[in-house]
């Protein structure tokens, strides 16, 4: 995992298929790119919008982390303040 790239908050913010047309989301510290996926057409999810850490909100999701076994591993979200 170490040999993965590592991206800020605000570098992943920009992946939210609106500002680039990548689609990724972080989970874990782990980013993943569901820019194929087409539960995320246009970067949202249902209530929830990419370019985001989604950890803590997985506690409310219909499925388990195992939804991410599927998707490319694209980086690590570099540890820091959430941004604003």
């Amino acid at each position: 995992m170490d040999d993965l790239p590592l991206y800020t908050r605000s570098q992943l913010a920009l992946r939210n298929g609106q500002d680039k047309p990548q689609i990724w989301v972080a989970y874990l510290g782990i980013i993943y790119d569901v820019t194929e996926s087409r539960l995320w057409r246009n970067g949202k999810h249902y209530e929830h919008w990419a370019g985001q850490d989604l950890t803590e909100e997985l506690a409310d999701a219909p499925h388990t982390h195992s939804v991410f076994e599927k998707f490319e591993k694209v980086g690590r979200l570099s540890p820091g303040p959430p941004t604003p």
